[in-house]
Order: C-alpha cells, then sequence, then structure tokens
C-alpha cells in the first residue's frame, strides 16, 4: 500500500513538472511567435528562370494579374501574351521595413512574353492597304466609301489580325481619304441623240498616253493658231462643228477638274489625264457647251459623256473647241487627233 501511494505521489509530482514545462514552451513560442510577428512578416520569394525578381505578400493575387495579362495584355491592340516560364514561389519571413514590388515582378515577368497584336486590316480586292484599331473604325470606313458611292466600295473588306508586329495604324478619315475612288461618269445618251462618237482610237506615242479619240466626229471650221476677227489672240484650240446636243466625250480617261462656265469659253470642261509617260502633265479642255454632264472631282474613261456641243461663250454656231495642254502651255490638237 504504501508503494503504491509513493508511485502516485511521484507520477503527480512528475506530471506537475511536465505541465510546467510545457507551459513554459507554450509561453515561450508565443513571446518569440509574438516578436517574430512584431518584427518580421511571412512573404514570398520570387524567382524566373532563376533570376531572383523580388518579394510578394500574396502569390495568389500575383499570379492572377500574370495570368490576365497573358489573357489580355495590357491595351487595346494587345489581345494577348504568350509566357514560356511562369515565376516560382517560397516561402521566406522578412523584417516589416521591406515591402512587397508585385508592380516590378509583374512587369519583369511579362517582358519575357510575346505579345500578339490584334488590329483589323482594310482590304481591297483581297490585298490589305491600311490599318485601324478597332472594329468600329472598319465598319465606318466600308460605310462611309459606301456614302461617298466610291467606285470599289464593293470591293473593300476588313479582317482582324493576330499578329506578334504591330501594323502602322491609321484613323478612319486617312483611311478612307486613301482608299476613295472617284465613280466613273458613264452616263447613258437619250436614245434620240445620236453619240457622234468616231471609233477610231489613236495609239498616241507623241502625246505620252497609251491611247486617245476623238471627241466628237466633225467638220474643223478653225484651226490652231489661226487670227479672227472675233478673238483678241491667236486661236489656242481647235473648232470641230457639229449639230448642238451631240454627246462629247473625253479624248483619254482622267478626272473633272472644271466643270462650268468659263468667259468666253461659255461652259466648259476641263479635263486632267495626269502625267504621261515622258512626265509631262496633260489636260484637255471642251468649250462652248449647251449643257454638261458632270462634276468636279468626277472620274471619266473615253465612254463618258462629259457634255453636249453647243453655242454658248464667244461663238458664232455649235461647235467644240477642243484644247489639248502639256504643262499648261497650249498645244495644236491636230498633232493627235483629225489628222
Amino acid at each position: 500500500m504504501f508503494k503504491i501511494k509513493r508511485v502516485l505521489k511521484n507520477t503527480v509530482i512528475h506530471l506537475r513538472t511536465s505541465f510546467k514545462f510545457a507551459l513554459l514552451l507554450i509561453i515561450g513560442i508565443a513571446m518569440i511567435s509574438f516578436l517574430v510577428f512584431v518584427v518580421y512578416k511571412p512573404m514570398y520569394s520570387v524567382t524566373l528562370n532563376g533570376e531572383f525578381l523580388g518579394y510578394t505578400s500574396d502569390k495568389s493575387e500575383l499570379q492572377s494579374k500574370i495570368s490576365e495579362y497573358t489573357k489580355s495584355g495590357d491595351s487595346q491592340t494587345v489581345a494577348f501574351v504568350e509566357i514560356d516560364t511562369l515565376p516560382e514561389y517560397k516561402m521566406c519571413l522578412l523584417k516589416k521595413g521591406l515591402t512587397a514590388n508585385d508592380s516590378e515582378i509583374l512587369s519583369k515577368v511579362v517582358s519575357t512574353g510575346t505579345p500578339y497584336y490584334k488590329y483589323y486590316a482594310i482590304l481591297e480586292n483581297g490585298v490589305e492597304k491600311c490599318w485601324v484599331s478597332t472594329y468600329e473604325e472598319s465598319e465606318g470606313i466600308i460605310s462611309q466609301l459606301k456614302e461617298k458611292n466610291s467606285s470599289n466600295k464593293d470591293n473593300v473588306s476588313y479582317v482582324v489580325k493576330y499578329d506578334t508586329q504591330l501594323a502602322e495604324l491609321t484613323n478612319t478619315e486617312t483611311a478612307v481619304a486613301s482608299l476613295y475612288t472617284a465613280p466613273v461618269v458613264n452616263k447613258k445618251v437619250p436614245t434620240t441623240t445620236s453619240t457622234g462618237k468616231n471609233t477610231i482610237t489613236y495609239t498616241n506615242s507623241s502625246l505620252g498616253l497609251a491611247s486617245i479619240q476623238q471627241p466628237i466626229s466633225g467638220r474643223i471650221t478653225s484651226r490652231f493658231g489661226v487670227n479672227s476677227r472675233i478673238r483678241s489672240s491667236a486661236h489656242t484650240g481647235l473648232d470641230i462643228a457639229n449639230a448642238s446636243g451631240t454627246p462629247i466625250l473625253p479624248i483619254a480617261p482622267g478626272t473633272v477638274t472644271y466643270s462650268g462656265r468659263k468667259g468666253s469659253y461659255g461652259l466648259m470642261v476641263i479635263i486632267s489625264h495626269g502625267k504621261n509617260d515622258k512626265g509631262q502633265k496633260i489636260e484637255s479642255y471642251y468649250a462652248h457647251c449647251s449643257r454638261l454632264n458632270v462634276s468636279v472631282g468626277d472620274r471619266v474613261d473615253t465612254n463618258s459623256i462629259i457634255g453636249f456641243v453647243g453655242s454658248t461663250g464667244n461663238s458664232t454656231g455649235p461647235h467644240l473647241h477642243l484644247e489639248i495642254r502639256i504643262n499648261g502651255k497650249a498645244t495644236n490638237p491636230q498633232n493627235y487627233l483629225y489628222h
């Protein structure tokens, strides 16, 4: 009985000693934890391909930002970013004076990726002509070309592009201006009126254009360079007589630069044919018309009716006054037509 009491007593003493030790240990751990909590804070060191990038306090948030960037980039034109290697994280304790540098880490990580840019290519007949950044701009370009009745409106389209190189972007206004092509004027001749077109087309190496044609057929009533009582100077063109109302065709394709009344010329059309193969500016004048059929800016071809024979301005009867000018200087149309 005495032995049992002694064993129990020793056990109680041992338990009390163990409890005190455990309590002291807990208190010690608590104090150390408190000191650590006050002085240090848990952080994650971040490395990429073995290179130390910095520290983050929330690796989930940082990884979320990286993932978001890879999906959408950081601008309107970056569609997504391919990143081959993601960063590695390791738990550590740092003094509270040190701060996380998430933005710097994010910048370093995404700089290793390959951005894919999203933009829209505007096509003409399937060929890329210019590039814009948004769907709305693409639709706006197509819409404006249709509103302006551009001759290529049915051949212009757009496609979305994803590329590692961003194309040189433009704005809607510039794109429309570069794509717009004035409609070719090709108005029908009234069935009661003869076209008066001479079916002979002259290949014209001396004028430097691919080919030219007579604007009307008829009888020459006044030649280039002659003087007359009704003129104050030598004749700068060629007069071809024909019935009033005879349709007038251009000598070659070009762009109308003048259409209206002009002093002694009466109703007149001026057409620019651009530069010939010698680099010379070629223009043609059609004067004394009874009425005009084109406006400034119209594109005309050899089937376009630009006006009708008349006798407006300084004229003694219905005829066409035709001038051909090279670099602004009148030259004899008979060098090229009405041989």
